[in-house]
């Protein structure tokens, strides 16, 4: 990549990162072209010329979203932390994201999620199930995951909530009790020991 393309490809990020943070503040609706281009100092056309509509932008902020999530996700993992501090990292994350999220904006990933984005079906099975495997694993290893449940039934459980929270009922539900419903995958009802 020459230097042309570094400063395109970093301005690029500069206007996801900025409208993601404006709609993770405001939602989707009460943001317009203008404010995102002021918070990542360029014009409006630029943010055109790279998106050619508030739709496209939208769209793609959804997928920087999605990446930057499961680029912590992997960080946490693979970090040299212990199994439980893993653990406490990704219910705080959770926690964390469900009390910034405007709940439109939260609304909108929802809808793209359900709406059969094969994307996200890409990402679960390329990234997050490799990621959780390797954490399972580790978990083992160390003591803390139960020997006796195979991956294969803890990914059947996760697609069963993966399935129902899909339903629309559900989710618009959901986001007031992210952490709860981590905790409860990782810890069970019985709590945390």
């Amino acid at each position: 990549m020459d230097g042309f393309e570094r400063r395109r490809e970093q301005k690029k990020q500069q206007i996801l990162k900025s409208a993601l943070d404006l709609f993770l503040d405001y939602g989707i609706q009460k943001v317009t072209m203008t404010e995102i281009a002021k918070q990542a100092m360029v014009s409006q056309v630029t943010i055109y010329n790279y998106f050619t509509s508030k739709h496209n932008l939208i769209h793609e902020v959804f997928i920087y979203y999605v990446e930057k999530a499961v680029k912590e996700f992997e960080e946490i993992v693979y970090s040299d932390a212990p199994f439980p501090e893993k653990i406490n990292q990704v219910i705080f994350n959770k926690k964390e994201v469900s009390q910034q999220i405007n709940e439109e904006f939260y609304q909108f990933i929802m809808k793209e999620y359900t709406a059969g984005a094969d994307y996200i079906q890409t990402i679960y099975e390329e990234k997050s199930i490799p990621y959780l495997n390797h954490l399972l694993d580790e978990g083992r290893e160390q003591g803390y995951v139960d020997r006796t449940l195979s991956n294969e039934a803890i990914f059947f459980y996760i697609a069963m909530m993966k399935d129902y929270i899909q339903r629309e009922d559900v989710y618009k539900k959901i986001l007031p009790l992210t952490e709860d419903i981590t905790k409860l995958f990782f810890y069970g009802i019985v709590g945390e020991r």
